[in-house]
C-alpha cells in the first residue's frame, strides 16, 4: 500500500469505522483514540497490505481493539459518576431510534457488532467471519440468533413502535 493509497483509505473508511465503534461503546473518546490507533496499525503495516482489502484489515484491527478495550474496562469497572457527559450528542430524541438502540443494547458484544457490520455497514458473511475470527456458519448462526433477540425485544408489549 503506497501513501496515496493510505490517505485514500483514510478519506474513504475513516467515518465509517469510526460510527462502527461508537455506536457500540457509546463513547466518542473512546471511539476516536481506537480509530485512531487502527489507522496507525495500519500505517505501520502499510507494506504488507494490499489496498484491496484495507477495509476489512482495518476494520479487524478496530473490531479487536475495541474488544480489548471493552474487557479492559470492565476489569476497572470505572464509576458511572460521568454517566451523563458520556452521552452522543448525534442522537435525535426521536422514540424509535431510542428504541432501536435500547434493543440493541440488549444484545452480547459479538450480537451487537454481528448486526452492525451486516446491516450498518453492509458486509457479506465472509467479510464479517475475517473481520470478527468467526468462520462463515458461526456468523450467520450468531446474527440470526440476534435477530431474534432484537424481535423479540422490539415485539414485546412496552416497545412496540
Amino acid at each position: 500500500m503506497t501513501e496515496r493509497e493510505y490517505n485514500q483509505c483514510v478519506t474513504a473508511y475513516a467515518d465509517n469505522v469510526y460510527r462502527f465503534i461508537l455506536k457500540n461503546l457509546r463513547h466518542e473518546e473512546d471511539a476516536r483514540d481506537i480509530v485512531q490507533s487502527a489507522f496507525e496499525k495500519l500505517w505501520r503495516n502499510r507494506e504488507n497490505v494490499e489496498s484491496e482489502k484495507s477495509k476489512s484489515y482495518l476494520f479487524t484491527i478496530a473490531y479487536n481493539q475495541m474488544i480489548d478495550h471493552i474487557r479492559k474496562v470492565k476489569r476497572i469497572q470505572l464509576k458511572d459518576e460521568f454517566n451523563e457527559e458520556v452521552k452522543v450528542g448525534h442522537q435525535s430524541n426521536s422514540n424509535t431510534k431510542k428504541v432501536l438502540m435500547e434493543a440493541l443494547n440488549t444484545l452480547n458484544e459479538t450480537q451487537k457488532s454481528l448486526v452492525m457490520l451486516k446491516d450498518y455497514e453492509g458486509y457479506n458473511y465472509e467479510e464479517i467471519g475475517k473481520i470478527m475470527g468467526l468462520n462463515e456458519s458461526q456468523v450467520k448462526v450468531y446474527l440470526h440468533r440476534a435477530r431474534i433477540a432484537l424481535k423479540n425485544y422490539l415485539v414485546s408489549p412496552e416497545n412496540v413502535l
